[in-house]
Parts: structure tokens; sequence; C-alpha cells
């Protein structure tokens, strides 16, 4: 199942987590997870203004999903669509984006500085 939304250009950055988990031996899944440990629940807000949920889960289960994170979130994060992508390409970092108030955070503030980890992890994969 897709997880992307094309009202969401940078939710295509989900698949490419879910893929890149679904790649990984169980071995090397329950690596990352033991390394990440946490439940990140993401909230992108597209240009309209609107605002969709995913989930990525690396305590319980390894795998992503579109909506609000079960059990609960260690850390929700709410950020625009295109800081997401300049995030996964690279061109902004966690910390200057939370920094300047295009990334929020609530929860552990700790975990969310391992979603960097997340994402070059999921795209080393593919």
């Amino acid at each position: 199942m897709a997880l992307a939304d094309p009202a969401y250009p940078a939710s295509k950055l989900f698949d490419q987590i879910s893929e890149g988990l679904n790649q990984m031996d169980e071995k090397e899944k329950k690596e990352n997870m033991k390394k990440v440990n946490g439940i990140f629940e993401m909230r992108l807000k597209n240009k309209e203004g609107k605002e969709s949920t995913w989930t990525i889960d690396l305590k319980k289960e390894g795998k992503v999903y579109k909506g609000p994170a079960k059990p609960k979130a260690d850390v929700t994060i709410s950020l625009a669509d295109q800081t997401f992508t300049d995030l996964k390409d690279g061109r902004v970092n966690g910390q200057k984006a939370f920094m300047s108030g295009k990334l929020k955070v609530k929860g552990n503030i700790m975990l969310a500085t391992k979603l960097d980890t997340v994402l070059k992890g999921a795209q080393a994969k593919l």
C-alpha cells in the first residue's frame, strides 16, 4: 500500500523509508530499531495549509504507516512539506530547521535528532 499522498509531494519519502525497512533482513531491521528506539509521528503541512500525519515506528514494529501513532508517539515532528524535502536532500539540517522555527518538536527532543539517521538509513537501502 502506497503511503504517498499527491497533495504532499514529500510524502513519497514515507514510501522510501517503508521500502528501505522492508528490504532489510530481520537482524539489520532489529539493529536499526535498537539504534533509534522510537516512534515518530510526522505531521506535514502542504502549501494549502492542510496537515496530514504519518508514523515511523522504529520501536515496536519497524514499519511506516499513514495516520497518528498507535500507541502514542515518542516524538511528534511538525513541519512543512517542503522542509521535509529539504531535510531529505540535505539542503537543511534538522537543528537549523528547528532553530529557525521551520520544524516543531513535541515529546522526546533527543529522539528527534535521530531523524537524520532514519532518513539516511532508509535511502541507503534503495
